[in-house]
């Protein structure tokens, strides 16, 4: 039977689920729990998610502060479901959009059951971090230490090891080490984060893997790629706006504007020729083909939209805003 369903997560984020929904009454003793993965930029919080959930859902790039929204990553095992929250990176804002940014992920700390406070395990421990321990120290919520980038780190890395166990025993807070790209120490750490959850219900259906629109992620998959291809020339000053998608039994077919604050930044992603909007264009289709598991027509556009960064209006019309 064709529903439609709302379900509310504990930290008041209302999803509906439109077609056919099955929400199965969880088994006795069965854990349930919001995780909040909380970090400095770049530090692999997005790949952490997509590795946990087993899809892209999150975009990674290696350029830092790619992650502009509150994305939440679903894994259902057996015995538990950990919704995963990808925060932005907390970092010293310096426009309107860094602004609401850091404050969601502030906000994330406070509504969810555990905070998963992911550091790089490849380089000692740093202002940014203790930063960010000093905000975790003020909260009620439990924090378990994640040490990533274990694959990265020297032959010798007992000092950088040090410097974090360190501030996880000040703390009294439990550390993990592991590698989101290689997915050691994973199964480790998941055990762990269950331990911290309490017997719930399933708030999502078991095959589900994230509760963000469709439309959302295909507009993060392209901005993906304008931040792999353009590296540190547009990223920042870069919105996407999903126009239209419209779908066929053969084919999807997508309109997308890509917003940028300045021309110069629009030469840059139309390139000569139109060569870089073809490039970052096709790359795109093939992520949201993979998304959709189907074939995809996919239309870019470039508009300047000046100070968008700046402007609330502008803001709130491209999806960015203070969470509740």
């Amino acid at each position: 039977m064709k529903v439609e369903q709302k379900v509310t997560s504990i930290d008041n984020y209302t999803f509906s689920f439109s077609g056919e929904v099955t929400i199965p009454v969880a088994p006795p003793d069965f854990k349930s729990g919001f995780i909040g993965i909380i970090g400095r930029p770049n530090v692999g919080k997005s790949t952490l998610m997509n590795e946990l959930v087993g899809q892209k859902i999150a975009i990674t790039s290696p350029v830092a502060q790619t992650t502009r929204n509150r994305l939440r990553g679903i894994l259902t095992t057996s015995e538990a479901q950990l919704i995963f929250v990808d925060t932005p990176g907390i970092h010293k804002p310096h426009h309107q959009l860094g602004e609401v940014l850091v404050q969601n992920a502030k906000i994330a700390i406070e509504s969810v059951d555990v905070v998963l406070f992911v550091v790089d395990g490849s380089v000692v421990c740093g202002a940014g971090d203790r930063y960010i321990a000093d905000l975790l120290s003020r909260s009620q919520t439990p924090v378990v230490m994640g040490l990533n980038k274990i694959d990265q780190q020297p032959a010798d890395s007992q000092f950088l090891d040090d410097s974090y166990a360190q501030m996880a025993k000040f703390h009294e807070w439990e550390i993990v080490k592991f590698s989101a790209k290689t997915s050691a120490g994973l199964p480790q750490l998941q055990q762990l984060l269950i331990q911290h959850l309490e017997i719930g219900p399933l708030y999502y259906p078991p095959d589900l893997v994230t509760d963000q629109p469709e439309r959302f992620i295909m507009g993060e998959l392209i901005r993906e790629q304008i931040i792999l291809l353009t590296r540190e020339e547009v990223p920042h000053s870069v919105a996407i706006a999903i126009d239209q998608v419209e779908e066929t039994p053969n084919i999807t077919r997508v309109l997308a504007t890509i917003n940028v604050e300045r021309d110069s930044q629009k030469g840059i992603l139309i390139g000569k020729g139109g060569s870089m909007l073809k490039a970052i264009g096709s790359a795109a289709r093939e992520q949201i083909q993979k998304l959709i598991a189907g074939k995809v027509y996919l239309e870019l556009f470039v508009k300047v939209e000046p100070k968008w960064r700046q402007s609330r209006v502008s803001l709130a019309e491209l999806g960015y805003r203070v969470e509740e």
